[in-house]
């Protein structure tokens, strides 16, 4: 016994010791590296100060190493617990087959099986799993957060950055359907195995891969691919023509149709169509915008610059029409001029809030008010966007929270000689639409030159059966020869509503000889209903705007301060690589590169390349009228039109969703069709005719090894 506690004691000593060689080397590791650097401080202090220096040191090497292993085990391509095709309920109720990858503790969604098409990253440790019933075919489960919060990571497994990610897909629950029990069984047990070993991929990480998992989203050269509207089919992948899902769309149908509640979605959610094909759109990354004022509209020209001015001057003469005459790309806005027709509805929603306005009074405002929000956005300098080629075309779309909807954008340049550009947009949903053409023309007038706007637009407000008229103002610039090149705004324009007898007559005035800055893009106008003046219109177009009323009541009609600028509607675009040929970005896509790198010669030789193209396209066509492809001449009006213009209004019984497809524009309705009294839609037909590649993903063996027991 005595020799029994004895060893005990001299295990206590040993461990002791052991404790205390540790500590005094911590202690005496923290003095050496700091000693020189703190003479002065006391000894206690100068000890915490050391290893708290130490602690923060290994805490962002604990980080580090962290961010390395999630990240090689994201990307490393052995670390798949299954992989196959999934359908995916989106939060509009319509089902998308999308590409899922589960790995321990994530499940990354693609586009397609060569993850270069990303949508998303589940984060399951914040999910629970539960089977799901259905009255169709295949077998549905969900992951869902049991309180309500978001399950989505912010970043993509190679650094991609979303702005949100709830937009195509619900926040906080995914709902998925396999193609057969025995499928979705298997994925129910591959879930849970992830959910519950979440840390496994700590085992796979390999010693010589490195490499921070964020990456700057200006490394990126475009995001990734996210569908905006939630509707689209997996484009390219799908084992239908776009002809027959087409046709699969239009018949299909939903008795109980429209957004259904998380409550309501276990009996209703399966009658959408999943057929429908619509162009996926990605948030715009990039955009110019100059702040208020004179100095942001002024350019002063280099040396080399003013010797090509001049040459090109000496060409000119007063009165001279400029729309033939190529200009240096130096003076060039890196993007289409049917692009820069879409900066005026950045706030949509305002036309979305006047066709809800009940008083036609407060209607014709909220229109000014619209009109007034799409000048502000310019470029800095004396810009010029590039000249539409013939049969280019144009299309994005805005997203708006507050009323669910979209407001699409479609141009197309319909001639060269004389140039005209038509130009398509419409939220069926919020209830207005607009159509137009502009003819731009320019003039030399010596020492300053105008480009002029001649057309209009029509903005019909559907519920209201109101259309409006309106004109646009034109651009000048002077100082061309002598003094400051500066480009201001000038011209009357008009909105008028003939069924409401409503006018608003707004005046650009150009800075005189002797203003100040004070007098720069300066506004003013009335409306007034008949011979009757109703308000006054006084402010500066790329600032504050005040309506008076004749009651002599003053109110902010318009004032694009920063927080109004950053609440905003977000532009959606087309992605480059899924873009037609004609289309804008895509078809200016080298000149533009070239501005941009500041590289004038090549942006020159570029654009020439163009234009020589479009001359030998109009030589080979020779006295054959050019056909636009989306828009076509009313022989009543003679006025040019959307071919696919739908002028109904929005019936929430009738319909789904607004949606868009190579430049038509179209609506998704409920099949009304029915047999002997029970509705027939073609969805479910469409579901048991699938077949979903069988594909034997097996875990790897460097995951079995490391489950536990």
């Amino acid at each position: 016994g005595r020799g029994r506690r004895e060893g005990m004691s001299c295990r206590k000593n040993i461990d002791l010791h052991l404790t205390w060689l540790g500590e005094m080397r911590i202690w005496l590791l923290v003095l050496s590296c700091s000693f020189a650097s703190h003479k002065t401080m006391t000894h206690p202090k100068r000890l915490r100060l050391c290893a708290l220096q130490v602690q923060k040191k290994n805490y962002r090497q604990e980080k580090k190493r962290a961010a390395k292993e999630l990240s090689s085990a994201l990307k490393d391509p052995s670390v798949v617990i299954t992989a196959n095709w999934l359908k995916i309920r989106g939060s509009l109720k319509s089902w998308t087959k999308l590409w899922c990858a589960l790995k321990p503790g994530v499940l990354l969604i693609y586009k397609t099986p060569k993850s270069d098409h990303w949508v998303g990253t589940l984060l399951l440790n914040a999910c629970k799993l539960i089977e799901r019933p259905s009255k169709k075919d295949g077998f549905c489960f969900k992951l869902y957060h049991p309180l309500d919060k978001s399950i989505w990571a912010v970043k993509g497994p190679k650094g991609e950055n979303v702005g949100s990610i709830t937009q195509p897909l619900p926040s906080n629950y995914l709902i998925f359907r396999a193609a057969s029990e025995s499928d979705g069984r298997c994925w129910m047990d591959a879930l849970e195995l992830a959910l519950s070993c979440s840390s496994l991929y700590k085992l796979t990480a390999k010693a010589g891969r490195d490499g921070d998992l964020s990456t700057s989203s200006e490394s990126s050269h475009i995001l990734q691919l996210l569908q905006s509207t939630a509707l689209t089919d997996n484009d390219g992948y799908s084992e239908k023509s776009e002809h027959d899902a087409q046709e699969d769309w239009d018949n299909g149908a939903n008795e109980n149709g429209g957004r259904l509640t998380e409550e309501s979605d276990m009996d209703q959610s399966d009658e959408l169509s999943p057929a429908l094909q619509a162009t996926s759109y990605v948030e715009q990354s990039q955009e110019e915008m100059a702040e208020a004022g004179e100095a942001s509209q002024v350019e002063t020209v280099s040396e080399e610059n003013k010797g090509l001015i001049w040459t090109l001057l000496k060409q000119l003469r007063p009165g001279m029409d400029l729309s033939k005459v190529v200009l240096p790309t130096f003076i060039l806005e890196p993007r289409s001029f049917l692009d820069k027709l879409s900066d005026y509805y950045y706030h949509a929603n305002l036309l979305s809030e006047a066709a809800r306005e009940e008083s036609p009074y407060g209607r014709i405002k909220q229109v000014v008010r619209w009109y007034l929000s799409g000048f502000y956005k310019k470029p800095k300098g004396l810009k010029k966007p590039y000249n539409p080629i013939l049969g280019e075309t144009f299309r994005c779309c805005w997203l708006h929270p507050q009323t669910d909807s979209c407001t699409f954008y479609i141009a197309e340049q319909i001639s060269h000689h004389p140039p005209i550009s038509a130009f398509y947009v419409c939220n069926k949903k919020d209830g207005f639409y607009i159509s137009g053409s502009i003819l731009a023309k320019s003039k030399f007038y010596g020492n300053s030159l105008s480009a002029i706007l001649d057309g209009r637009a029509r903005l019909m407000l559907l519920g209201r059966d109101e259309e409006y008229i309106i004109t646009m103002p034109y651009a000048h610039c002077k100082g061309i020869l002598y003094g400051t090149m500066t480009l201001e705004l000038g011209g009357k324009i008009t909105i008028e509503c003939e069924k409401t007898k409503y006018v608003a007559e707004l005046e650009f005035k150009l800075k005189p000889f002797l203003g100040g800055s004070s007098s720069v893009n300066v506004i003013s106008g009335k409306i007034q209903q008949g011979d009757e003046l109703l308000a006054t219109v006084d402010g500066h177009w790329d600032g504050e705007v005040f309506l008076q009323e004749k009651s002599g009541q003053q109110e902010h009609l318009w004032n694009p301060t920063p927080e109004v600028r950053s609440t905003r509607l977000k532009r959606q675009v087309v992605q480059l690589d899924q873009q037609g040929q004609f289309e804008s970005e895509r078809l200016w896509q080298h000149v533009t590169s070239a501005i941009v790198d500041r590289d004038q010669n090549q942006a020159t030789q570029e654009k020439f390349v163009l234009e020589e193209a479009q001359r030998n396209q109009a030589k080979d066509r020779g006295d054959q009228p050019w056909r636009p492809r989306l828009f076509n001449l009313d022989s009543v009006t003679n006025e040019w039109t959307y071919t696919h213009i739908d002028t109904r209004p929005w019936d929430p019984e009738r319909c789904l969703v607004q949606f868009e497809k190579h430049g038509v524009i179209q609506t998704k309705e409920k099949s009304q069709r029915r047999h002997k009294g029970l509705a027939y839609s073609r969805a479910s037909a469409w579901a048991c005719q699938q077949k979903v590649s069988e594909r034997d993903t097996q875990i790897p063996l460097s995951i079995l090894v490391s489950l536990p027991n």
